[in-house]
């Protein structure tokens, strides 16, 4: 049989004169559409998780403000420290620095050690007039910064930084300097008493615990911001400084100091977060802005410190 070329469809063409032309494809207008939507959400979401991306590396500065040059140091208030070093990483770096101020020879309180934790703002520099205070009272203090603080290793601030570092302080006490947890109060101003808190409530061997001027809500500063609405905030944010829950597992005695801010009239009907909720014996001074705030909060954590001197075992004599 005569073999037979296979057979094609004629591709279909348009006749012009002698001449003939492919007609093109055509692509559905729906087509078109749907696919321009498509790119239009996949960029509407691709910006939204960049946004999220950005708040969730940078929501932190809207809560700490550190700062790394340290202007001021005991020196210029005449007060004789040592600067310490510790938390010290696998390759033997120092994490943390601060200072040891001893008490004076025969101090009134130098049975106490005062475990200071500074605010949200600046560094140890900016806390040297707290620090000179107590030492004036007649107790060793310790103070250090956080990591992302002065010259402390760098890294962003967070409640769970911050707990860590209080926690390596603690033990730099106990472990490295041989103090007995029974003797060390914690003292905390501003966003370090809400630290102060959480530390006191997670230690109770400790003496007991100071809170200067602790922040209602802190984290409100995050998650009130006008950008938090655009993103998960509460998902993308894991601080919390929940005093209350902090409060209800307090078991020693603690002491809160509050004054008002700047230009501001303390508010006394209404006692700070947490405060309420404690078990353990209390108690709570208003700071009233007079001439000479340092000694009304003199008297108030001297009067304290006595309550404690009695709760303290008697030195055994030799």
């Amino acid at each position: 049989m005569p073999h037979r070329k296979a057979q094609t469809q004629p591709a279909l063409v348009h006749r012009h004169g002698s001449q003939q032309r492919a007609v093109p494809p055509t692509v559905s207008g729906r087509w078109l559409l749907t696919a321009a939507s498509l790119a239009v959400v996949a960029a509407a979401v691709c910006a939204w998780l960049t946004l999220c991306l950005l708040f969730w590396q940078g929501s932190w500065q809207l809560l700490y403000r550190p700062t790394s040059a340290v202007a001021r140091t005991p020196a210029g208030v005449g007060l004789a420290f040592d600067a310490v070093a510790f938390a010290t990483t696998d390759a033997g770096e120092p994490r943390l620095k601060g200072w040891w101020i001893p008490a004076a020879a025969g101090a009134r309180y130098g049975r106490f050690t005062v475990l200071y934790l500074h605010g949200q703002t600046g560094n140890l520099g900016d806390a040297v007039d707290r620090l000179a205070a107590l030492h004036s009272l007649g107790v060793n203090v310790l103070a250090f910064d956080y990591r992302g603080y002065g010259q402390s290793q760098f890294a962003h601030p967070s409640e769970a930084r911050w707990r860590e570092d209080a926690d390596w302080a603690l033990n730099y006490l106990t472990a490295t300097r041989h103090v007995s947890a029974g003797s060390i109060v914690v003292d905390g101003r501003e966003l370090g008493a809400n630290l102060a808190l959480e530390l006191a409530a997670a230690h109770p061997d400790l003496a007991g615990v100071v809170l200067e001027s602790p922040l209602d809500s802190p984290v409100n500063a995050i998650f009130n911001d006008p950008r938090a609405r655009l993103v998960p905030a509460h998902l993308l944010v894991s601080d919390r400084f929940d005093a209350e829950k902090a409060a209800n597992a307090l078991l020693i005695p603690s002491l809160w100091l509050v004054a008002p801010a700047a230009g501001k009239i303390a508010v006394q009907s209404r006692n700070p977060d947490g405060y309420d909720r404690i078990k353990a014996r209390k108690t709570l001074v208003w700071l009233a802005p007079n001439a000479n705030p340092e000694s009304e909060f003199s008297d108030a954590y001297s009067r304290w410190l006595d309550d404690l001197t009695s709760d303290l075992p008697k030195p055994v004599a030799r």
